[in-house]
């Protein structure tokens, strides 16, 4: 059995979903056949997903940028944007704060001295293919190389998308991450990532699900997913009644902009919460996109009331060609110190920086005195090791 994207057997109708009136809008000009029907099918909008420079040209206004970086693309990340999502973007503005995190620029082929393909050494720490065990009780699990959407700032570019968007694992990676795991008695949290493992059918998650359940020492699973943001559709009332049957199961969402607090998306975070399962959202501090206190307020207060934690607010990894998404880390801590007592303490994520050279993740207060040296900031991880993460002064 191979673990691929094929989605499920189509089960009667569709599940009713709500449409947002610029969603529906966009959906009468772009998209004139697609009735409810459609539109609400998770399957219909990856297969009908906007890839590559013609796609994007029939709903965008392209930049030159834009139309040069997509142009010059050939074996890096691939743009897909579901049809959903597309109707986020701001048609005429390339620096609309969506769009400039799913549209191709030239600026993803500029090279920074500090950046790497795998900045995080998750490859380093890969005891067996497509699994990461960095921190002594827990592993990351890579479940798949797709995602309904590719964010331009990706961690995992190296592995994310083929050059047709289709790169996927096979069941037999899977087993050997799983007997991995069987054999490591001090792994008792288990997380779900990739790509997106809400891509694959709901057979296919139940088959991993139900595997890992069985092993006696994992305690606890969780999914890191954008699905529920970018593919609110996925989240049917089939797939919560799986996911209930896997308890304890949280779920890591990421959330970038409140232009993503969508009517689709409260009914997707609240069929998750409705099952049961934990919420949180883990953000990347991203550069003309939501490095604004004001920006991160409304989301913030917005993911509250979907039931979901605001829970990290990440300094962006030192991806090669993500030059242009990185902010001062003192960004971040001046967020960070505008939100602490002027809102509910629910709405104040942590702010990290996961090191280079797979220190893993270091929090940051906004009181905190961090040493510099030869424009780098010295950060100590929970080893006592001390990492040096690069942030000239701006």
């Amino acid at each position: 059995m191979q673990a691929t994207v094929t989605p499920d057997r189509a089960k009667g109708r569709v599940p009713r979903f709500a449409i947002s009136r610029q969603t529906r809008a966009f959906r009468r000009a772009f998209f004139p056949d697609a009735d409810d029907q459609s539109w609400n099918d998770w399957r219909w909008q990856l297969r009908h997903s906007l890839r590559g420079l013609e796609a994007l040209e029939r709903v965008l206004h392209l930049s030159d940028d834009e139309r040069a970086g997509l142009q010059r693309n050939r074996n890096s990340l691939p743009n897909a944007i579901t049809p959903y999502y597309a109707s986020l973007l701001d048609r005429s503005d390339a620096s609309d704060p969506l769009r400039r995190t799913m549209v191709m620029a030239s600026q993803e082929f500029e090279r920074t001295p500090e950046e790497s393909i795998d900045p995080l050494h998750e490859d380093a720490d890969s005891p067996v293919p497509g699994l990461v065990h960095r921190y002594p009780d827990r592993v990351l699990f890579l479940t798949t190389g797709t995602c309904p959407v590719y964010c331009r700032y990706c961690t995992r570019s190296r592995v994310v998308g083929s050059h047709d968007g289709s790169y996927e694992f096979s069941t037999g990676q899977w087993e050997r991450a799983i007997d991995y795991i069987a054999r490591t008695p001090v792994i008792r949290d288990v997380l779900l990532s990739g790509g997106d493992p809400l891509v694959l059918s709901d057979d296919r998650l139940e088959w991993l699900l139900s595997r890992l359940r069985k092993i006696p020492h994992v305690e606890f699973l969780r999914i890191g997913s954008k699905v529920p943001v970018v593919l609110p559709q996925r989240v049917t009332p089939a797939l919560t009644k799986m996911l209930k049957k896997y308890h304890p199961l949280w779920m890591s969402l990421h959330f970038i902009h409140p232009s993503e607090l969508t009517k689709e998306v409260a009914q997707s975070c609240a069929r998750l919460a409705d099952a049961g399962i934990p919420l949180g959202s883990q953000t990347p501090l991203l550069a003309g996109v939501n490095d604004n206190v004001d920006v991160c307020r409304r989301l913030f207060h917005g993911l509250l009331r979907f039931r979901v934690k605001p829970y990290y607010l990440y300094q962006a990894d030192l991806v090669v060609g993500t030059s242009h998404f990185r902010t001062a880390v003192n960004k971040g801590l001046e967020i960070i110190s505008a939100l602490r007592g002027h809102t509910t303490g629910y709405a104040v994520p942590t702010f990290a920086i996961d090191v280079p050279g797979g220190g893993g993740k270091i929090a940051v207060l906004p009181d905190s005195q961090l040493p510099r040296q030869d424009g780098h900031v010295l950060l100590r991880n929970y080893e006592g090791r001390v990492f040096r993460f690069p942030d000239p002064e701006r």
